[in-house]
């Protein structure tokens, strides 16, 4: 693991895995790391919460270990289950060699050899790298039952297995939350965390996102691709494209040996940057080229 220190070692660490860093966000990683308190991140879809987690994890050397929240999923689902199909099968073998002692078979059958381990007890166990990132993303996808659990499992980081006991975290993992705000989480669980919200990068700082990320793009296309999207997040859309559609699309445009951006090549590309069909029929006719010469006539020469 590398040493950290200081705010300006998170950016560079941050740097080297393709992360462009602004100073806030690299300021509270840096008390994350430093004081062991669970990161809240919030933000639009797409503006880079999820690779930030990734990006530490590759940056410190750490197994970054990822729960995938969506609706309907409670406490077991998150921590572990039991393997059915294995557990019939050695009642199975049991009954077939006779003499079977229900009770001893039971208290075998509820061990950790057919225990199915999810992501918040693997966060719980002892890593060889040192403790892993634990990424919670989307934690606004669940309800409000999961939350009041999570809060005593970040609390205390601890899990019980009521056949097994309770499992403690020997080095408290990193925690990293996202959430689209979709809807609001719990003042109680914000209040254990460090927060920050991330937005939409500038001009200047996407530019640098996409040379990290799409270094083989020109630096006019590069120009012309981000002006061209923050132009487009200014306009009435269902889902405004993100950081991530940005480098998708420029990376499209370098697949197609694209050099400059038109109406026709915007046409034909749009799927990269939009995903919806209603924001998508906006972009029809000549509404590509207005906001095309909008967004040129707003790029000063490189």
């Amino acid at each position: 693991m590398m040493a950290i220190s200081t705010i300006d070692d998170v950016q560079a660490m941050l740097a080297r895995q393709g992360y462009v860093c602004g100073r806030a966000l690299g300021t509270v990683v840096f008390l994350s790391l430093t004081l062991g308190r669970p990161l809240f991140l919030e933000g639009e879809a797409g503006v880079g919460k999820t690779e930030i987690a990734k990006a530490i994890a590759a940056g410190l050397g750490r197994r970054l270990i990822r729960l995938q929240c969506y609706e309907g999923l409670d406490a077991s689902s998150a921590v572990y289950e039991w393997n059915f199909a294995e557990q019939m099968i050695a009642i199975r073998a049991a009954e077939a060699a006779g003499g079977v002692d229900r009770e001893r078979l039971t208290d075998e059958l509820f061990t950790e050899e057919f225990l199915i381990e999810r992501p918040l007890l693997q966060a719980m166990r002892p890593q060889a790298g040192g403790a892993p990132v634990l990424l919670i993303d989307e934690l606004d996808r669940t309800d409000e039952p999961f939350e009041a659990f999570l809060l005593e499992a970040l609390s205390d980081f601890q899990v019980t297995i009521p056949e097994l006991g309770t499992i403690a975290a020997p080095e408290p993992p990193i925690v990293i939350l996202t959430s689209n705000r979709t809807r609001e989480v719990h003042d109680a669980l914000k209040r254990r965390c460090l927060y920050h919200w991330v937005d939409y990068p500038t001009f200047e700082r996407e530019i640098e996102i996409l040379q990290a990320r799409a270094p083989e793009a020109a630096e006019q296309l590069s120009r012309e691709v981000v002006a061209f999207v923050q132009r487009l997040r200014t306009e009435d859309l269902f889902k405004k494209p993100g950081v991530a559609e940005t480098i998708d699309w420029a990376k499209c445009l370098l697949a197609l040996d694209v050099i400059d951006l038109s109406p026709e090549v915007i046409a034909d590309t749009v799927g990269a940057i939009l995903k919806y069909q209603d924001d998508i029929q906006r972009l029809q006719g000549s509404e590509a080229k207005r906001i095309l010469d909008e967004a040129k006539a707003g790029l000063e020469p490189a």
